[in-house]
């Protein structure tokens, strides 16, 4: 039979018990356990009165009843690591560290109710415009994979209530014809050549950040006018900066360039070589990064949204009105720019690398409001009446 024993630690006095459990199944070897910090011997002896219950019962056989919720995410994510790129990794992992371990980690996962998740779901949705849904998309898949491993019956996250923004207008995160022209009006050519050439193939082939920074100059066919998008630059685990293969095979594709993308391109690779030999790096090398640092290294996936936001704010203080986008509007502004000029959703499709045309109709819904006017003159000129 358990005993309760008193014990001290750090000058205070504490109660521990060492408790027969039976036999394991597997092993045929007695299960024991031990456990300390009980501050009175009542509390020691409802502990144990209650394990002696449950192993008698067969409940600890069936279920661990006190995994805490980060103990089981620990177990499903030793598995999901091997089926992820370690950029998801990196990103996901972040979104358990910051958001839903401080939420949910401490708790036992069977004690977790409707009413936690609901709570912490809304205080998610005041904190971010965006980000909240696979916050608890990732908490549901814990309680998922709990429900498969028996430690649980029920995934509380099946009955909340999903917050939603009332009234909120949506920002078009695209330029259209008149306000890329402003932008790059805005910028230098000569003394800013590197940031005029960046954006202007962002704007001219609707490339994704990733893939504009893992450019090298091996990818670039002069004599075709084309640029072979074959990776992309992306974080990886503690936030190294690695390169990758695109996002989806349709990723893996060959870009045409217009003349003048074509012509700042190699200004630029002409004033690179010349910069560079003054720092003393030689890139006479057909793998040199296209848009590197001082060092010669990969630029932070952050720099070209600093660059933006401070050319954005230079263009209006000279009055020019332009509203903000991300690095990213430059893709949207791409193929907002396409359908403009009579592109078919084909060819969208297959110039931004989207893995199917239902990506591209998705994303790309908005029209830009000269287009809209545009159609309504075509109306009126075909009703002519």
């Amino acid at each position: 039979m358990a005993t309760i024993k008193k014990y001290t630690k750090d000058n205070q006095e504490f109660y521990m018990f060492q408790a027969y459990l039976g036999i394991n199944p597997q092993t045929g070897k007695e299960k024991r356990t031990t456990r300390r910090g009980f501050k009175t011997r009542k509390e020691a002896r409802l502990a144990l009165s209650m394990l002696e219950l449950q192993a008698d019962s067969g409940q600890l056989d069936q279920q661990p009843i006190n995994l805490t919720f980060e103990d089981v995410y620990q177990q499903w994510w030793a598995g999901y690591i091997n089926t992820v790129r370690e950029s998801t990794m990196y990103k996901q992992k972040k979104v358990f560290q910051n958001h839903i371990l401080p939420a949910f980690g401490k708790y036992r996962i069977r004690t977790i109710t409707t009413s936690q998740v609901q709570t912490t779901l809304n205080k998610w949705f005041k904190q971010t415009d965006y980000s909240f849904k696979p916050w608890f998309n990732y908490t549901s898949a814990i309680f998922k994979y709990a429900i498969l491993q028996g430690y649980i019956k029920d995934n509380p996250c099946t009955r909340v209530t999903m917050p939603k923004k009332l009234d909120k207008e949506d920002t078009l995160n695209f330029w259209d014809k008149d306000q890329l022209k402003t932008f790059f009006n805005g910028i230098d050519p000569v003394n800013d050549l590197e940031k005029y050439t960046l954006f202007r193939v962002l704007a001219f082939t609707g490339i994704r950040r990733g893939e504009c920074l893992s450019l090298t100059w091996d990818d670039l066919n002069v004599q075709k006018a084309t640029l072979d998008i074959n990776k992309t630059l992306t974080h990886g685990d503690k936030g190294r900066l690695l390169i990758q293969p695109t996002k989806t095979k349709k990723g893996t594709r060959v870009i045409s360039l217009d003349e003048s993308t074509l012509l700042y391109l190699k200004k630029w690779h002409l004033e690179q070589r010349r910069m560079y030999l003054m720092l003393g790096y030689n890139i006479n090398k057909s793998n040199q990064l296209i848009f590197a640092t001082s060092k010669n290294t990969f630029k932070s996936l952050n720099t070209p949204s600093k660059w933006l936001r401070a050319l954005i704010d230079d263009a209006n203080k000279s009055g020019a009105n332009l509203p903000s986008i991300t690095v990213h509007g430059f893709r949207h502004s791409h193929a907002s720019a396409l359908f403009s000029a009579g592109a078919s959703i084909k060819e969208v499709q297959e110039r931004l690398g989207h893995e199917d045309a239902q990506t591209t109709l998705n994303i790309y819904t908005h029209v830009t409001e000269k287009q809209g006017q545009e159609a309504v003159q075509k109306l009126v000129n075909f009703l002519n009446f």
